[in-house]
């Protein structure tokens, strides 16, 4: 187990994301452009597809983390049959979510109960399919729609606030189901389908277009927000929610819809709108 991955259970995570939100809103031009010149430099973010390419102009580090793409920067895959990549980044995992649980690495499962919060929740997926998406800190942290839904629920879970990086995937048991997350519950047209927001280390907020911040209200308590008769209605590829640092977001599809696209598998690279999946 690496050291940073050993150290994080110890860490106060809580504290050092506070510490985190407070510097990626802060106006401080020094500061800003301090984290946006390192984050830049060392993780060689590309700015030619930003809506606006100006480091320089951005007030906090906040607002160029969750930049917007320059229109046509992304497409949605030209199959209207096709559920599509909900963000940019790499296949941490994907397969079927066998007996209710959900392959985390070598070694490693959880339960989507667990990750849900429930276990009435977990039932329409049980032998369905699950994909989680790595995000780097380079990566565009917008996240979008695989395919049109109706919200119907949000589950606020609370957790702990473990890096989601391939060292602590790897070695931090049931890590995705242990982290505080915001799971969506839509429905759609081939049934139910939910897409986890899954927060991280020194992640300071998970934002949603319909509400707002989500997280970190932190609490101690699953909270849940009834979204039933709202009519919120999200098109296929729209933007869902965006993440304010690097984190994990997890789809799950209820058994006999759909099938992955074949050339995806786990460390691959992928981008907003590819295609995920094919509905049968």
């Amino acid at each position: 187990m690496s050291l940073m991955t050993t150290l994080s259970y110890a860490l106060p995570h809580r504290l050092l994301s506070s510490m985190a939100r407070a510097l990626a809103y802060s106006d401080n031009p020094r500061v800003s452009q301090w984290l946006i010149d390192t984050v830049t430099t060392k993780f060689g973010v590309d700015l030619d597809e930003a809506a606006n390419p100006d480091r320089r102009s951005y007030p906090t580090f906040n607002q160029f983390f969750t930049r917007a793409l320059k229109p046509g920067a992304r497409v949605a895959d030209a199959d209207p049959r096709s559920l599509v990549m909900p963000a940019d980044g790499r296949i941490s995992q994907l397969g079927r979510i066998e007996s209710g649980r959900i392959f985390q690495a070598k070694g490693q499962s959880f339960t989507a109960a667990e990750l849900l919060g429930g276990v009435e929740d977990a039932k329409p997926f049980n032998e369905g399919l699950f994909a989680t998406v790595y995000l780097s800190p380079k990566d565009y942290h917008r996240v979008h729609m695989p395919w049109t839904g109706t919200l119907r629920e949000t589950v606020h879970v609370p957790g702990r606030l473990f890096s989601v990086g391939p060292a602590a995937v790897n070695k931090v048991p049931g890590l995705f189901a242990r982290n505080e997350r915001l799971v969506c519950h839509f429905d759609t047209s081939f049934g139910p389908m939910v897409s986890v927001m899954v927060g991280a280390l020194l992640v300071s907020g998970v934002e949603t277009v319909w509400s707002g911040e989500e997280i970190p209200h932190y609490g101690d308590r699953i909270t849940r927000k009834d979204y039933r008769g709202k009519g919120i209605v999200l098109e296929r590829f729209a933007e869902m929610a965006r993440f304010n640092y690097g984190s994990t977001v997890i789809v799950l599809l209820p058994p006999g819809v759909a099938e992955f696209a074949p050339h995806l598998d786990a460390e691959h690279p992928v981008q907003l709108g590819q295609a995920l999946a094919t509905l049968r």
